[in-house]
């Protein structure tokens, strides 16, 4: 549920409802809002509205790109609506069927359900659907244990504290001794268990490798896998990505320096894994998409955040629409990956 946010200036209940009546047209049309599209929404005089609507444009709601044209939301104006004004879509019965449907029953993994149901997102919405895991950010390393499978072949297997288990093929370049096995076994309980996952830099790889000594040679390709493992569970992913190549809103310019880039993306998607949340470019210092908007939303696995699922966007988006798929994507991939079903899990946590 989309926390609303109070405060700023005071406005009367008649520029309110015409500021929310210009989001929702310029959401549908694309196209500058006039006073006469407003009057299917507002009691007044087309005169009134197009009075009010200059005194909104005064003060950064709206603006009016050309001469004697309508008028289209600002950011600031768009804020306002998201957090005060918009009516929240209802999902019907038929939605949540059709919802249903494009959620895949049949995965082989946690990671392969969350893939595949953002590409349907993504589908559904045109938008562009982002993944991230919140493993990095909530998790220490449980286990690491290292498996001879051949000559030369070894899996890396890594156990977190909220009990995401992966697994990484290794090929070296000469087989370990047992000695060898047995140093770095102890080696990894000594310096990588009970370690938060996100704190895993290149200096500490660094580190732990000069503390190997004699063993460093041999033992820190092993180091270095574990370090890409890390990694590769803190890696944010986008599916979709030619929705927003295709979409008129947006300079393919910077599309193609974003999708070239997404280190500022998951600066952002760190910060969301307490609650939904709506993000617009002109609040992110840097943000290279103008005009954007970014909505996400967490799921977890028996009460405990997993991931988020996000939304990237034109700041022109179907917000009141939007934001229940979103919920209703995240809650079902949360029953899913889940031992014991949402609302059970609830109830569990308020008899503690």
């Amino acid at each position: 549920m989309l926390t609303r946010r109070t405060g700023g200036e005071q406005m009367d209940d008649r520029k309110l409802k015409i500021l929310s009546a210009v989001v929702n047209e310029y959401i549908v049309t694309g196209e500058p809002v006039g006073s006469k599209a407003i009057m299917a929404h507002v009691k007044a005089s087309s005169a009134t509205i197009r009075n009010e609507m200059a005194e909104l444009e005064k003060q950064g709601y709206l603006e009016q790109p050309h001469t004697s044209a309508g008028r289209i939301p600002t950011y600031k104006g768009y804020r306002l609506y998201v957090d005060q004004l918009m009516e929240q879509n209802q999902l019907t019965a038929n939605e949540k069927k059709m919802l249903d449907s494009m959620i895949p029953q049949e995965y082989v993994t946690e990671e392969d359900l969350v893939n595949k149901a953002s590409m349907a997102l993504a589908d559904l919405t045109k938008c562009a659907a982002v993944v991230a895991n919140a493993t990095p950010k909530f998790s220490l390393i449980s286990k690491v244990e290292v498996i001879p499978t051949g000559k030369r072949m070894y899996v890396i297997l890594m156990i977190t504290s909220n009990g995401s288990i992966k697994n990484k093929v290794c090929r070296l370049e000469f087989d370990l001794s047992q000695d060898q096995l047995e140093f770095f076994d102890n080696f990894v309980k000594e310096n990588l268990n009970g370690v938060p996952i996100d704190s895993l830099s290149d200096a500490y790889l660094e580190k732990l490798t000069e503390a190997m000594g004699t063993y460093m040679m041999t033992l820190s390709p092993l180091v270095s896998e574990i370090m890409k493992m890390t990694k590769e569970m803190s890696s944010v992913s986008i599916k979709g990505q030619s929705n927003l190549l295709t979409c008129k809103d947006f300079n393919q310019n910077e599309i193609i320096s974003f999708l070239d880039n997404q280190k500022e993306l998951k600066g952002f998607i760190d910060e969301t894994f307490s609650g939904l949340h709506v993000m617009f470019s002109p609040e992110r210092d840097g943000f290279v998409i103008h005009n954007s908007s970014i909505i996400t939303a967490p799921f977890s696995k028996d009460g405990k955040t997993a991931g988020a699922l996000g939304l990237i966007g034109p700041m022109r988006l179907d917000y009141a629409k939007f934001i229940p798929y979103l919920e209703y994507f995240t809650g079902k991939i949360s029953e899913m990956i889940s031992e014991k079903p949402q609302e059970q899990t609830k109830e569990d946590d308020e008899n503690e």
